[in-house]
């Protein structure tokens, strides 16, 4: 493998090596961890899409509940007012 020489801010560095997961991580690892994480392999099918689509539509429309109310409708009422102090 062959290897090259990059140029990073100090402030983009620091910012790297706290992503490390360990200390003796190498950048090279590091890097490709962090790309390999950014592609997403498994692409969302068209059911799951038009799925997307109509809770944008629904949120949109108003057509939402918070988790207080759905709490509430399951009977969650002590849990619902230890969270809400």
């Amino acid at each position: 493998m062959g290897t090259t020489t990059i140029q990073v801010g100090t402030e983009t560095k620091e910012k790297l090596n706290g992503l490390k997961i360990h200390p003796r991580e190498t950048y090279d690892e590091l890097i490709n961890r962090l790309a390999d994480a950014a592609y997403d392999d498994e692409s969302l099918s068209v059911k799951e899409l038009e799925e997307i689509r109509a809770s944008e539509q629904d949120i949109k429309t108003g057509k939402v509940r918070d988790m207080f109310e759905i709490m509430k409708d399951l009977g969650d009422d002590k849990e619902i007012q230890s969270l809400e102090k």
